[in-house]
Parts: structure tokens; C-alpha cells; sequence
């Protein structure tokens, strides 16, 4: 089992207690500042889903939001990019040393962010799996990595929910904007991406 696997299940184990704070689900390297971590590559998500025609939307999901965060440089490309086809490598797996100089020299990126959809559901019951993972290319340190389900028929991911879009769109529309969001797949990825960049902050504070 390699330390990417190990660190999911311990926090996995460790989230058993904490139901209501669903976004424990993430760890965050103590000894890294993602401010200082330069250039990132993100890749298409690999689709374990029933659907793969999501996992660009939510791939682009993600790198919007990342970026307004402005952590680090951030570079987006999909699967079939040759660049990444030509390294035929496993986003599950731990990358060896001539694996991330290879990465490296083929993408020009300090750093990969590379996952894997493990869920998903349209209306009438919105659900999105994902498996994440931000590695330093130079010497393979797992920087961030998160595992989570997001359920829009459970009530904690609802309060979150009601609270985004007041943040994001004022109070006199969020009632509005809540009850889209149930039925549509583009504004519930975008809730997900956004809850997701919010793990990604330098202190690791969420």
C-alpha cells in the first residue's frame, strides 16, 4: 500500500467521529507552503463514474476555482493531451523518481494534481466522489490529498450549500440559487470545486 493509500485511510478512520464536519476529509503536508510550491499541472480526472462526460466539466470546475484562489501558477490539460499520454502512468499509483523527472521535463510544472472521479449522480439525487492528490514533482512528497463524497440529499451538505450561495450571491437570491443548485449538474460542481479550493489554502486552515 503506498503512502497516498495510507493517508487516505487514516483519514478516513480519523472522519468516522467528526460527521459533521464532512470536509476533515483532506490532509495538508505541515511542512510545505503551497505558496511556494510555483507551477502546477492539473490533469483531466480519470472517470470511474457511470458518466464520462462529466470528468472535463469538473476538471474545469476545479482549475476556475483554484484559480481564484491564486495559491500557485496553475495549468490545465486533459487526457488525451500527448504530453500526459505519452508518460502512461496511473494517477493511483505512487510515482517512482524517474517517473517524476519524466513528468517534470514533459510539463514543465513544479508540482501535479492528478485524481479520480469515484462518484457520480444526476438530478433528482446530485452526488460527486472525488480522490485528489497534489504531488511535488521533484521529489515526490504528497503536498495535499482529499477523498470525499458530496451528497445533495444530506442535510449537512445542504446547510453548506445555502451557506455558499449566500456567500457567493447575496442573501436575497440565495433561496433562489439553493433550490437550482439541487437540479443542476453545472452549479452543483461548482459548489464541489469550490469547497474543494477551499481546502487548498497555504495554512491549511478551512
Amino acid at each position: 500500500m503506498n503512502m497516498y493509500k495510507i493517508i487516505l485511510l487514516l483519514l478516513l478512520l480519523a472522519s468516522m467521529g467528526c460527521s459533521k464536519k464532512p470536509m476533515n476529509y483532506y490532509y495538508l503536508n505541515p511542512n510545505d507552503n503551497l505558496t511556494t510550491v510555483g507551477r502546477v499541472t492539473i490533469i483531466e480526472l480519470v472517470d470511474h463514474s457511470n458518466y464520462p462526460q462529466v470528468s472535463g466539466d469538473i476538471t474545469n470546475a476545479l482549475y476556475q476555482e483554484l484559480q481564484k484562489k491564486q495559491v500557485f501558477g496553475l495549468t490545465a490539460i486533459d487526457q488525451k493531451d500527448l504530453r500526459w499520454k505519452s508518460l502512461q502512468l496511473s494517477v493511483d499509483s505512487e510515482f517512482t523518481i524517474h517517473q517524476l523527472d519524466a513528468i517534470q521535463k514533459q510539463l514543465h510544472c513544479n508540482a501535479i494534481l492528478v485524481g479520480t472521479i469515484t462518484e457520480y449522480q444526476p438530478y433528482p439525487h446530485m452526488s460527486i466522489g472525488l480522490r485528489l492528490k497534489l504531488v511535488d514533482v521533484s521529489n515526490g512528497r504528497l503536498l495535499w490529498a482529499l477523498e470525499q463524497i458530496w451528497d445533495s440529499a444530506d442535510k449537512t451538505t445542504e446547510t453548506r450549500i445555502k451557506k455558499y450561495f449566500k456567500n457567493q450571491m447575496g442573501r436575497k437570491s440565495a433561496g433562489l440559487r439553493q433550490e437550482l443548485v439541487s437540479v443542476s449538474s453545472l452549479k452543483f460542481t461548482k459548489f464541489v470545486a469550490y469547497e474543494v479550493a477551499e481546502t487548498l489554502q497555504p495554512s491549511g486552515l478551512y
